[in-house]
């Protein structure tokens, strides 16, 4: 696991400025450094060292080196696509898995992408052609970011390492700011800083003659086959073990980041590591926020050994800072900051870790996607009749029950943005005081390509697609790469795997969501060797005490700082901010993911606009 920077043109002491960047990013590989820098471009690399510990480093050339090549992840065929290659005539000039990019890019071209199956980011330099080729991996495991000024193509795993770049400009994207409002992450290929962008997931890029060019390379279809529970337990299982094989390929020990859940228990026990890694937070209302003892005592049961850590709340309000500075943008969601405490104690002991990421969104895990088979009396009701209904009750105070009428006169794809939808864009733009964020598109604008891709689909379906196009990225994903790097520790996810989305694409609905409970092939698949209780718990996915915290005064006071600061003032009606913080503080409401969205976004604006 590494990270790479890059940028095409000469400028002056470009070696310098690139020694910079590579600097910045020195947490995503502390074990070596590596540059390549001619008058047309300049590659830099960091480098975890993983697989092939005395070979392997970057920049990598092919055997003349007309290719040279920067490459973050890990491909986890790379054994069989060495073999295929080398019965090809190519010649390999050491063990690592990043060397079959460069010569399937010889013997495939593009198509290479089709070959591998793992997580990965990556550029490679075409000395003869004088372009860039790079691509992400199909579910965006692995970051990629790229900005164009004046002809010069300047890319990486990081945002921050741009700052280092003479002639990027540092400034804030306010349409951002409002789509993060909804989402609580940047959901759209647009970052926090203007003109800088994330190549979307299975997509892959060429920049030639100062243009760049993007085709996407791969689109899950969901393609359901009738079949009962059993038989696709059975086949779950198979796929999910054979894809943690995978998985465990590395020179260092792996470990497994362990909750209470099912989706790291099933990886844990199949993967059989030696050490498992979990964090709770201390709080008045018993093991709500703490899950260890539920951790180890499935540890035990299936004898693993367990290593955990309480978090107070101190811990976790100091580091918050430092850990927005990692995101590189603003990710409101309170699980990150559990995952980046699980992260530095997993570093403490082992290089490589696994985790759960992706189940809920490829199996049907979340309990919102009950909600479109929950039926009620109130829908028998003829949709017009609703819909007017909802149309009336969106003027109305949002007491209880309101917004429930305002749902079941919509449809799904009118209200399902994802698994976060925190301030409407009525909300939002009485919130915000920019002109140029109150005249962002509705939240759904963003949602529409994908839902256009799958319409003839079931409502289920449709919220399943959409979230592994953006909620995944965007959230899942973002927070699992950023906090694992910043402690350089590589993070893998067995579930987010060719193979297992091959299958998980099949699944009838009746396999996926119940009205009774959620990822039913996925549970019948873990009880075949998992205690029941964990096979069929209830998801907790990192829970944190925020909503408590918020209303004690130490944090209250901090809030309300932030919320009263020249930058609150620069682009928030303060007196609605305060007014979000003292309700939620007298428990009249629970405000408090609102709350956290904003306080994150300011925490984070103090990092790099500060």
């Amino acid at each position: 696991m590494c990270g790479f920077v890059g940028f095409t043109n000469y400028i002056m002491d470009d070696g310098a400025v690139l020694e910079g960047m590579m600097n910045t990013i020195v947490h995503r590989g502390p074990d070596a450094a590596g540059m390549y820098v001619d008058r047309d471009i300049a590659l830099g690399f960091r480098r975890l060292s993983i697989i092939d510990l005395e070979g392997g480093n970057q920049p990598m050339f092919n055997e003349d080196n007309t290719l040279v090549l920067v490459f973050n992840g890990e491909i986890y065929n790379y054994k069989q696509l060495r073999e295929e290659l080398q019965a090809m005539g190519h010649i390999f000039a050491s063990s690592a898995d990043s060397e079959v990019v460069l010569h399937g890019f010889e013997q495939w071209g593009y198509d290479v992408l089709n070959h591998l199956r793992g997580m990965f980011a990556f550029a490679l330099w075409d000395k003869e052609e004088k372009t860039v080729f790079g691509a992400r991996d199909i579910f965006g495991i692995k970051p990629f970011y790229y900005t164009v000024t004046d002809n010069n193509f300047i890319f990486g795993s990081e945002i921050k390492a741009f700052l280092n770049h003479p002639e990027f400009e540092r400034q804030l994207n306010e349409q951002a700011l409002a789509h993060y409002l909804s989402f609580q992450y940047s959901p759209s290929e647009e970052t926090f800083f203007k003109g800088v962008f994330k190549l979307p997931p299975a997509h892959y890029f060429v920049f030639k003659n100062g243009k760049i060019t993007k085709e996407r390379y791969f689109i899950p279809k969901f393609n359901t086959v009738p079949g009962v529970v059993e038989f696709y337990a059975d086949e779950v299982d198979k796929v999910i073990r054979e894809s943690v094989e995978a998985h465990k390929i590395a020179d260092v020990e792996v470990g497994s980041f362990l909750s209470s859940g099912i989706d790291s228990s099933y990886i844990a026990e199949a993967a059989k590591v030696d050490k498992t890694f979990t964090v709770g937070f201390e709080s008045g209302e018993g093991d709500r926020y703490n899950e260890i003892g539920f951790a180890k005592t499935f540890a035990d049961t299936v004898g693993l050994k367990n290593i955990s850590k309480i978090i107070t709340a101190e811990e976790y309000w100091q580091e918050f800072p430092k850990i927005q500075y990692h995101m590189d943008e603003p990710l409101a969601d309170p699980a990150a900051i559990a995952l980046y405490f699980v992260s530095k104690l997993a570093s403490e002991h082992v290089k490589v870790v696994m985790s759960g990421e992706g189940a809920d969104e490829l199996f049907g895990g979340y309990r919102i996607y009950q909600e479109p088979i929950t039926l009620t009396y109130y829908d028998r009701l003829p949709f017009a009749l609703r819909r007017v209904i909802s149309k009336l009750c969106e003027h109305l105070p949002q007491v209880r029950g309101i917004n429930y009428l305002v749902r079941r006169g919509k449809t799904i794809e009118e209200r399902y943005i994802g698994n976060a939808n925190i301030f409407s864009k009525k909300e939002r733009d009485a919130l915000l005081k920019s002109n140029i964020a109150r005249q962002t598109p509705q939240p759904k604008v963003l949602c529409d390509k994908f839902y256009d891709e799958i319409a003839n689909k079931d409502d289920v379906t449709k919220m399943q697609y959409l979230d592994i196009n953006m909620w995944l990225m965007g959230d899942i994903l973002l927070k699992a790469d950023k906090t694992s790097m910043a402690n350089s520790l590589e993070l893998r996810v067995p579930f987010l795997d060719k193979k297992v989305l091959e299958l998980a694409l099949t699944l009838p609905l009746d396999c996926r969501v119940h009205t009774e409970t959620t990822k039913l092939a996925l549970r019948r698949a873990a009880e075949k060797t998992l205690p029941r209780v964990t096979a069929q718990k209830d998801k907790l996915g990192f829970p944190v005490p925020i909503r408590e915290w918020l209303r004690e005064e130490q944090y209250y006071t901090t809030v309300k700082e932030h919320f009263t600061s020249d930058t609150a003032q620069k682009y928030f009606n303060i007196e609605k901010l305060v007014k979000l913080l003292d309700t939620h503080k007298e428990g009249k409401k629970d405000l408090s993911r609102k709350i956290w969205t904003v306080y994150t976004f300011l925490v984070w604006y103090g990092e790099y606009f500060k």
